[in-house]
């Protein structure tokens, strides 16, 4: 069997098959981790919006991985637009390593080398993302 090539879409298969939803899992870390995040969400329909928002990251990280065919842009339409609302770049760039470590937990053993070396990768590369659209603005 060949190794599959991209990994963080391998990683989220490997969750898939774990965990029914990541939703509840990656927002009780962000909020224990980050507890001021907590009241930025409303309270009605919460759920609904975090798992559409988990959802469009997930899809916009995955694209960002891979082909990046188009979706990824939406890491940077949302950094954009959670600044707008006053969420801090830094905060902002933190939910993605959250999701990593919800990842890294989910997957246990699974979680190997080569897909730990993928994730730092994808963390550096929406790093430098979010660091760009910053100096495009101060420019």
């Amino acid at each position: 069997m060949t190794a599959p090539t991209n990994l963080i879409q391998h990683s989220f298969e490997l969750a898939a098959e774990r965990c029914e939803d990541l939703t509840p899992l990656v927002y009780r870390r962000l909020f224990r981790e980050h507890p001021e995040t907590q009241a930025m969400f409303r309270s009605e329909a919460s759920e609904l919006v975090r798992g559409s928002m988990l959802a469009l990251t997930i899809d916009a990280m995955l694209d960002f991985a891979g082909d990046r065919t188009g979706h990824f842009r939406m890491i940077e339409c949302e950094l954009q637009s959670h600044e707008a609302y006053g969420t801090p770049r830094e905060l902002f760039g933190n939910f993605f390593g959250v999701i990593a470590e919800t990842m890294r937990e989910v997957l246990g053993d699974d979680w190997s080398p080569e897909i730990d070396t993928a994730w730092r990768k994808l963390l550096d590369d929406i790093d430098r993302l979010i660091a760009a659209s910053q100096a495009r603005i101060e420019a």
